[in-house]
């Protein structure tokens, strides 16, 4: 990601990046909302591959350094039998879930902030925010805390993303703090 460029009417940062900003800090469903086909392969990738790769490297008695998921498996059974592990595969496919999660919401953040190709992400953006304004809602969603709570929130997670794998930090919060012109939405009521 590139220096900060300017800031923002609320203070904060903006980057410059190749792909226009969609939302600085976009909220946790719309992440997983706007998800792609391949978000979803990674996720389930890394959560398939997550058991092989631990019984690879925990279980190599067992396992015999096996080259394919039955061996894998075999030695799981195996160590299990013998009390080794209680649980088997499940902690790691556990961690495979929601490692491939995570990998899977960074994918997706980024897209939003421009990281990556994002066209299918701004019509969608475009479209649903333009709706919201259309049937008289607010353009991000209310919310019951103190507009100063709700800055501090935004301030906590906003480019979060990029720091999703050490701790995950994501945005619950319906705040108006999003660094983005938000008059592109309105322009459907001036026609």
């Amino acid at each position: 990601m590139a220096t900060p460029l300017k800031e923002d009417e609320f203070g904060m940062a903006i980057y410059d990046s190749e792909y226009p900003l969609i939302d600085a800090d976009p909220h946790f469903s719309r992440v997983v909302r706007y998800m792609r086909p391949s978000d979803y392969l990674v996720w389930a990738g890394v959560a398939a591959v997550s058991p092989l790769v631990s019984g690879y490297m925990e279980h190599p008695f067992y396992t015999r350094f096996a080259s394919n998921l039955k061996d894998t498996l075999i030695g799981y059974g195996q160590a299990v039998k013998q009390g080794h592990t209680r649980w088997g595969p499940l902690p790691s496919v556990a961690l495979g879930i929601v490692g491939g999660f995570i990998v899977a919401y960074s994918r997706s953040s980024g897209r939003f902030l421009g990281v990556s190709e994002n066209e299918r992400e701004r019509k969608k953006d475009l479209y649903e925010l333009r709706m919201r304004v259309l049937m008289g809602k607010p353009l991000y969603g209310t919310s019951s805390l103190h507009p100063d709570l709700q800055k501090i929130c935004a301030s906590y997670s906003r480019y979060a993303y990029s720091m999703t794998g050490i701790i995950p930090i994501f945005n619950f919060v319906n705040h108006p703090y999003h660094g983005v012109d938000t008059s592109k939405y309105y322009k459907v009521l001036e026609k």
